[in-house]
């Protein structure tokens, strides 16, 4: 029962990053149709930028490796702020670069066009830090908390408070505000939001900056459990996109159930053998998808003709 818990405890934590992750794979698809299959790089930046930051603030190189005690909450604080705000501008570029071009034609090019900047983020990213990995320390320490036996690292609570508020104020901002009103209406019809007077690229921009600094969020998060690296996204994104094909691609809520639910099934099958989580979570997308094939919390979309 003791490692139950712990690994629910660490299920709810990686289910958390999954989830944000999910989340901005459904902003995207809502408002253009298109996914970023470069999303993992989206990591890279996000891991590494604000580490940087404080590396540079405390006179050391910026692939350097920090002390626990310049690793402070505020420090931490300041550079998952950072990471956010670079990666959430990388999603400007992406649009630009990536998917404009290819918005509303025929055909898939979007998907190599978005695989080929994730590429190139990746490899600048390697350029600059080089592909040595960043241990990070937690702002709040290397010590366990003890419930009912089961040992919890205070940064895994940190993940899911965090994870879990955003997902929250998001859901409620797409649901209650004006600027939510706007995401959903250019979801729900482009053409009919334009003629109200929404202007759709600055909405569609604004759901890629989402999206980006969602997976940016994602990978400071989760850099003193991994480490930052270079290479630290492409699994984890895997996962966040089978965790919204789970959910439900056109149900946030469900892309955030999706990532909890992954994250949870993955802990907890590695308690009996560890190498069989990834057989695991992909068997369970494929009788999801048997099923249920617009996920757990999707709808089915008829097309009149």
């Amino acid at each position: 029962m003791t490692a139950i818990l712990q690994a629910l405890a660490s299920g709810l934590a990686l289910g958390a990053i999954y989830g944000l992750i999910a989340l901005g794979f459904n902003i995207t698809y809502a408002t253009t149709k298109t996914f970023n299959f470069g999303q993992g790089a989206f990591l890279v930046p996000g891991s590494l930028v604000g580490v940087s930051l404080v590396l540079l603030s405390v006179g050391k190189p910026h692939f350097g490796n920090l002390s626990p005690a310049e690793m402070t909450f505020m420090a931490y604080t300041l550079a998952t702020v950072a990471s956010v705000v670079v990666v959430g501008l990388i999603g400007i570029a992406l649009y630009y670069c990536a998917i404009k071009p290819f918005v509303g034609a025929a055909g898939l090019n979007w998907v190599l066009s978005t695989i080929g900047f994730g590429i190139i983020l990746q490899n600048t990213a390697l350029a600059i830090w080089g592909p040595a990995s960043i241990a990070v320390p937690s702002p709040l320490g290397s010590g366990v908390y003890r419930i009912a036996g089961a040992g919890i690292r205070p940064h895994e609570v940190l993940i899911a408070a965090v994870a879990i508020a955003v997902m929250v104020g998001l859901d409620i901002v797409l649901r209650k505000t004006r600027l939510g009103k706007a995401l959903r209406a250019v979801a729900f019809n482009p053409q009919a939001a334009s003629i109200v007077g929404i202007n759709v690229e600055r909405i569609v921009i604004i759901a890629f900056v989402i999206s980006s600094a969602l997976a940016g969020l994602a990978g400071i998060l989760i850099a003193p459990v991994t480490t930052a690296s270079v290479f630290i996204g492409l699994g984890v994104a895997l996962k966040a996109f089978s965790a919204a094909i789970v959910g439900g691609l056109t149900n946030p809520r469900g892309c955030m159930a999706g990532g909890f639910l992954l994250g949870i099934i993955e802990a907890l099958v590695g308690l009996w053998r560890a190498e069989f989580r990834e057989i695991a979570i992909f068997l369970l997308i494929i009788i999801v998808l048997v099923i249920r094939p617009a996920g757990l919390f999707g709808t089915k979309t008829v097309e009149k003709i």
